[in-house]
């Protein structure tokens, strides 16, 4: 066994395994920090001090956890990255907070200062936030947010920013839903346990799909009439990645999600429609898990028994399991626009692809013009400035348009310039103050 400082690479896995730190990120970490865990980002620190916290720390150990002197521990699966790297993280708690307003002044008041970037979202019902930032900065605000006993077991996602911040600038405030629903979701029994879905690890997951789909086949009807596979994300998103053997979600927008409302009717965008509520299990699926944990709380009401969810999501998944039953990237809401599945665990993707079904529906990864099949699985907006459709696009198309989504678009007022490679628009108020030309030119 290797030793680096008296300290063994199997004690502190033991000591900082409570805290999920070495599961979360592709990459092990060269030096671990007492202070700003890392959840496994490629260089975090281990700060000593020789006055400990007051109180007993979360491990019962001796180290006092503060900012002090730096030592490094170096582990036996190292990476050198600089502190500075950018990183994502996101993570949500349904918790009754009595004032939420106060809880935004804590907040703010300790970023300020930050190089801190994203959308973190505060109300009665608790906390959504997704955001971007130095790696030592993005997680030193995690910790601090688990010290409150409310959020000290929360589950943190990590993953890299790849070129720059992944928002354009912070929104820290108190926001009426934690999750935009026609309605709202403030009526919503959140806070109640019982009433959301029960949390499938990502292995349990794997084996329930794995069940699933070696009844019969890819489509829904030929699976077990006991399970469903709900897909509760936008189309579009499913256009990009999607477990085997979901159906396309017939939803441009998640506040307009009716899955299993349908009481006079049934129609075949709706897989939830005509289902034994009683002995069907549910098992849904979204980006991070909040998505399903708010409609999972909706089906609980219209009378299904059986709902299971993700635990964290897909990004939870690929991270720990890998893209085996997943097809294509996987969709984020932020300038990423789309993540391979090797930007959560690039170690098992060679071995798990070699596995990986292709998506046999017709409709996945598809020109929204021509309908041939995209060799990028990334979305473009229309370059329509009152357009703005997000769709995907093959290059020819792209070329043939000038960057909008049809024929009508490319004769608009204002069409801002084509771009081209991972380059996205910025706020549309820079091109409405800008000069743009009035048609397309050759």
């Amino acid at each position: 066994m290797r030793v680096f400082g008296g300290v063994s690479c199997g004690a502190f896995s033991s000591i900082l395994a409570p805290l999920d730190i070495n599961r979360s990120y592709p990459f092990q970490p060269r030096f671990c920090s007492a202070n700003f865990f890392s959840h496994g980002h490629p260089k975090p620190f281990l700060f000593f001090t020789n006055k400990a916290k007051s109180g007993k720390n979360q491990h019962g150990s001796g180290i006092g956890i503060g900012i002090g002197r730096r030592i490094p521990v170096q582990c036996c699966k190292c990476r050198d990255v600089e502190e500075d790297d950018l990183v994502v993280v996101n993570f949500y708690r349904f918790v009754f907070i009595k004032d939420p307003l106060a809880e935004v002044a804590k907040h703010l008041s300790f970023l300020k200062g930050f190089d801190i970037k994203g959308r973190i979202y505060l109300n009665e019902q608790g906390i959504n936030a997704q955001y971007s930032g130095p790696s030592k900065e993005a997680l030193a605000y995690v910790e601090w947010l688990k010290e409150d006993e409310r959020f000290s077991d929360i589950l943190i996602q990590v993953s890299p920013a790849l070129n720059g911040h992944a928002f354009p600038k912070l929104k820290l405030r108190y926001k009426p839903s934690l999750v935009q629903m026609e309605g709202g979701i403030t009526h919503l029994p959140l806070l109640d346990p019982s009433m959301r879905a029960t949390p499938l690890a990502p292995s349990e997951w794997r084996k329930r799909l794995d069940a699933m789909n070696t009844i019969d086949g890819p489509s829904n009807e030929n699976l077990n009439i006991n399970y469903i596979l709900l897909d509760v994300r936008n189309g579009y998103e499913w256009d990009i990645g999607h477990f085997h053997g979901a159906q396309r979600p017939d939803v441009d927008c998640f506040r307009s999600t009716s899955f299993g409302q349908s009481q006079t009717e049934v129609t075949a965008s709706d897989p939830l429609a005509n289902v034994d509520k009683e002995n069907t299990d549910i098992l849904m699926y979204c980006t991070g898990g909040i998505r399903c944990d708010v409609y999972s709380t909706i089906l609980r009401k219209r009378g299904f028994k059986n709902l299971y969810t993700l635990e964290g999501g897909v990004s939870h998944y690929l991270k720990n399991v890998g893209p085996i039953e997943w097809v294509g990237n996987l969709f984020v809401f932020d300038s990423r626009l789309s993540l391979p599945p090797s930007t959560y665990k690039p170690e098992v993707v060679t071995e798990a692809t070699k596995n990986q079904q292709v998506s046999k529906n017709d409709t996945f990864a598809r020109c929204f013009i021509c309908g041939s099949q995209v060799r990028e699985l990334r979305h473009r907006n229309c370059a329509n400035l009152d357009c703005n459709l997000l769709f995907l696009c093959c290059m020819d198309c792209v070329k043939d348009l000038r960057g909008c989504c049809c024929t009508n678009c490319t004769t608009a007022p204002r069409l801002r310039p084509v771009l081209h490679g991972h380059q996205r628009y910025k706020k549309w108020h820079i091109y409405r103050d800008s000069e743009l030309p009035t048609k397309l030119t050759a």
